[in-house]
């Protein structure tokens, strides 16, 4: 096993930062699209759902890869596949080549778990997991930099500046990959899975299409039951053939088992309550004042408000490091945690300060239990599947967030009335949203609970 060099930590955090930079980027330009891009409401979603979807497909083949031919050499593809995405879509205005841009963008997501995987493959056992957590909680400092900072650029400048703000840190990302991360020699054996790759990223796209659109379309309408009962049967054609394969793109068997299955169920909840909070508190922090419930603040504002989220996953990492060695217990008191923190949040609405209270809650359980997800599956995979393992569940988080997304959206616009000719979302929503996150977490915390406590041994 290489040594790793003292910067492979600091430098893969920073990754990290820069990925969910990338994530967050164009929040507060959002409602703004549809005019940027002079094209209609439904088409500029394109921009958002094109970049989920290319995350999906890319997430579980680039860690598949990476396992076969070096995670370091996939994780400098999938930057690389960010900034040029990032300056096609800093020079353009054109909405199909502004979604084309968007998509090589969502490519990086997949750079995440392939970090992981070289923190498993080059740390000794007792820095790893430590390791592992700062580089899962270092994602939340970078969307609570990003919120603030692209609010304050689309205010004062052109929105195509967001966009150079993740291709120049990308391209710093490669440099440094290149200079202090060595290469892992850990090698899965086979050849890649053509044909997993195709069949997963056609049902993923199937699956996730609907879920990101219905709304729009409506849910029981023929377009959005067709894709959905289209994506069931892709799958399990899929599942079936993987299971035959001697090296698959996915290992179902050894995500079957207790340790990796539940572990990835409860990553769907996380992923999905995480969400909401960015759903609910941004809209309630910007309605006017004269909705009577909205709090009249400005987007900056708006986002220093939502900062102590993402500083405090980042404080979380130093605590988890003393439960480490009981990640299953992390994993239930993070989400006891989130769950108390949107319960507290029903009654939290009336003033932005109360804002930082809730945010600041919500990230403490968000990094303990985002810190507890990478040790968990670490002790349920052999180390020639990290890659992929890690993929997976990065894409159950992103499966959990798209169900949050349409279950909250349709929430709030159910809920919605009319003002002075305007839509506005109601306080009844927003409560009924936090209930459903609360709602989530518990159910993620019964799904740990079967959770077997992983088997670690003691460092040398």
């Amino acid at each position: 096993m290489t040594r790793a060099s003292s910067a492979l930590v600091p430098v893969l955090a920073f990754v990290g930062i820069v990925v969910s930079v990338m994530q967050t980027l164009l929040i507060p330009v959002l409602q703004d699209l549809p005019r940027l891009l002079g094209t209609g409401p439904d088409d500029a979603t394109w921009v958002i759902t094109s970049t989920l979807l290319a995350g999906a497909v890319a997430t579980p083949i680039m860690g598949r890869l990476g396992d076969l031919h070096g995670k370091r050499r996939m994780l400098i593809v999938s930057l690389a596949a960010m900034v040029a995405g990032s300056l096609i879509s800093a020079l353009t205005s054109d909405l199909y080549v502004m979604i084309a841009g968007r998509t090589l963008q969502g490519v990086v997501m997949s750079a995440v778990p392939l970090a992981l995987g070289l923190l498993r493959d080059l740390l000794p056992r007792e820095r790893r997991d430590p390791a592992m957590a700062l580089l899962s909680s270092s994602m939340g400092i970078g969307s609570s930099l990003a919120l603030p900072a692209a609010a304050l650029v689309a205010q004062v400048a052109d929105w195509h500046v967001l966009f150079y703000g993740s291709a120049g840190p990308g391209a710093l990302c490669i440099v440094l990959a290149l200079l202090a991360i060595p290469e892992s020699r850990v090698r899965a054996q086979g050849t890649f899975d053509v044909r997993g790759a195709v069949g997963l990223s056609a049902g993923l796209v199937l699956l996730l299409l609907p879920i990101s659109k219905g709304r729009d379309w409506g849910w029981t309408s023929g377009v959005t039951l067709g894709l959905f009962a289209a994506a069931a049967a892709v799958l399990v054609l899929w599942a079936v053939m993987e299971l035959r394969l001697p090296a698959p793109l996915v290992n179902l068997r050894t995500s079957a088992r207790p340790a990796a299955l539940f572990t990835n169920l409860a990553s769907i909840m996380v992923g999905m309550a995480f969400l909401v909070v960015s759903l609910v508190l941004p809209q309630l922090l910007q309605l006017p004042a004269s909705t009577g419930h909205g709090l009249g603040q400005s987007m900056v504002v708006t986002g220093l408000c939502m900062a102590p989220l993402g500083l405090a996953m980042m404080l979380t990492a130093p605590v988890y490091a003393r439960l480490s060695r009981t990640p299953k217990t992390a994993l239930i008191l993070g989400m006891l945690i989130i769950a108390s923190g949107y319960v507290v949040g029903l009654g939290l609405m009336s003033a932005a300060w109360q804002s930082l209270v809730v945010t600041a809650i919500l990230g403490v359980g968000t990094g303990l239990a985002y810190s507890s997800l990478p040790a968990l599956i670490a002790s349920a995979t052999p180390a020639t599947e990290t890659g992929a393992a890690n993929a997976l569940n990065t894409l159950m988080r992103m499966i959990g967030s798209s169900i949050g997304s349409a279950v909250i959206g349709t929430v709030l616009a159910g809920s919605a009335y009319q003002l002075g000719g305007v839509t506005v979302s109601s306080l009844a929503g927003f409560r009924a949203s936090f209930l459903i996150a609360a709602g989530a977490m518990a159910i993620g915390v019964l799904t740990a609970l079967f959770l077997p406590r992983p088997r670690l041994r003691r460092p040398p």
